[in-house]
């Protein structure tokens, strides 16, 4: 069994949530609760539960807002390329989409995804750089806001990562690093800034998460 503790630290709003996941046979199971489930005496608010077969399907549950989402997922071969598929239906906000992505080689990577209905599409791609393939420079093209959104990000030695992003259609500027410790758990710290504004101030958040076998 494994637990995971999530807290979320943006100005003087903070937030917290908690993971308990076990498997039996092929499948995982899942419950999540957020600080709202115990504020001022347990309730329902922030319960979700779900049950996962890995690369096969994976089905969601939020009881108070008694929602479900359904996600399936495959994996098929298109000249000789690995193309990965995933199908997701969210009954609530009756909204389904369809997301592939094609792995030409270890170096680049194009991701589509299309939501029925509304016609958005978006093209994604990614390209590795470097034998290690730890620098990774990704353009995506909005086609419902006929806008395109840049991000590099770099890995280092030790568990550390950055990255920044730019979304040209909100001139919504971000950056952020990451720590990963399997002593310590993980730490993200981002700031984000909208460069339409006249007063450009950035808007922090750090977020922590610790991992626990039980």
């Amino acid at each position: 069994m494994k637990a995971t503790v999530k807290g979320r630290y943006e100005g003087q709003k903070s937030s917290s949530a908690a993971t308990v996941s076990f498997t039996t046979g092929d499948l995982r199971l899942k419950a999540s609760i957020t600080d709202a489930t115990l504020l001022n005496a347990p309730s329902l608010h922030g319960l979700a539960l779900s049950i996962e077969k890995p690369s096969a399907f994976l089905v969601d549950f939020n009881i108070p807002k008694k929602d479900v989402r359904f996600q399936f997922m495959n994996t098929v071969r298109v000249m000789e390329k690995p193309v990965s598929l995933t199908y997701t239906h969210a009954r609530g906000d009756n909204r389904t989409a369809l997301d592939g992505s094609m792995t030409f080689d270890p170096a680049n990577k194009v991701s589509v995804n299309y939501v029925f209905g509304s016609g958005n599409c978006r093209v994604k791609y990614a390209y590795a750089h470097g034998e290690l393939r730890r620098t990774v420079f990704e353009q995506c093209y909005d086609f419902s806001k006929n806008a395109w959104d840049f991000a590099v990000s770099r890995k280092f030695e030790g568990g550390d990562s950055a990255k920044a992003t730019y979304q040209t259609s909100a001139k919504l500027l971000g950056v952020e690093w990451n720590r990963d410790s399997q002593i310590n758990g993980s730490f993200k710290i981002s700031a984000s800034m909208n460069l339409a504004e006249k007063n450009m101030v950035p808007k922090l958040v750090a977020e922590s998460t610790w991992n626990f076998e039980m």
